[in-house]
């Protein structure tokens, strides 16, 4: 059965439309043998891409996306999936594989004076072997339970759609992806001569820094939202996934 519209989501979309500090989220990962002696928990501050698979798309991003002869997936999906970027070497994929995906995102929007907790599962699509690597092929089908179809059309495809959150970056950033591998000391030799800083990137199909690139998708297994705009009585209410996400069920909770 197709998961529903969880029931949270058009407040939290209203939120997010509405606060310029949305794209900015807490991303807490868990580090766990053998990566680190005991569990432990690693924050960042990561940019959110939107509800999986639906982009926002810059002007510049569809026209590299026409001039490059790959052209846009149909609207024809959507989701509470969570959507970022990310450098297949960074420390977050590797503890993302050590604990088994388990997440949590904190949204604080200090606007509309709510914060948001999701707690789930997350995945990492774009390898560019495509069905042919055994974990891309996993990823793809977690996330594709997740997916609502809500109209019809053709020509859909995973590559492409990683190639529409690539196209989304700036030149620049894009360069990011064929940095030298990030964390490794400065004296290293980066082990490739096309690994350097300060690079552009207009080629959406460019092998190194594609290579690097992917898309993490976090499915909520549990959301929370509190609403401190009244601090006489703040609003705190849980929902949680059941069924493998076909229903959400709703509780209040004392702040």
């Amino acid at each position: 059965m197709p998961p529903k519209a969880a029931p949270y989501l058009p407040l939290f979309t209203t939120h997010l439309t509405s606060s310029p500090t949305s794209t900015s989220i807490t991303l807490t990962t868990l580090s766990c043998p053998p990566l680190s002696a005991t569990p432990l928990p690693r924050s960042r501050t990561v940019e959110f891409r939107g509800f999986f698979p639906t982009l926002n798309l810059h002007p510049t991003a569809i026209q590299s996306l026409k001039d490059q002869h790959i052209g846009l997936n149909p609207d024809i999906y959507e989701s509470e999936m969570l959507a970022l970027t990310t450098d297949k070497r960074m420390e977050k994929v590797k503890e993302l594989e050590s604990s088994g995906g388990v997440v949590e995102a904190v949204f604080w929007l200090r606007e509309v004076g709510n914060m948001w907790r999701v707690r789930g599962k997350a995945c990492i699509i774009g390898n560019p072997r495509g069905d042919g690597d055994e974990e891309e092929r996993v990823a793809r089908g977690f996330v594709e339970k997740g997916l609502r179809k809500v109209r019809e059309g053709e020509g859909w495809s995973w590559e492409r759609q990683v190639d529409m959150y690539f196209a989304n970056h700036s030149p620049g950033m894009r360069g990011t992806f064929k940095n030298p591998p990030p964390g490794t000391p400065r004296n290293q030799d980066p082990g490739h001569p096309e690994l350097k800083l300060g690079q552009k990137v207009e080629d959406l199909k460019d092998k190194v820094a594609r290579e690097n690139f992917r898309v993490v998708v976090i499915r909520p297994e549990e959301v929370e939202r509190l609403d401190v705009n009244d601090p006489s009585n703040p609003i705190r209410t849980r929902w949680t996934a059941v069924r493998d996400g076909e229903e959400w069920e709703e509780v209040d909770l004392w702040p």
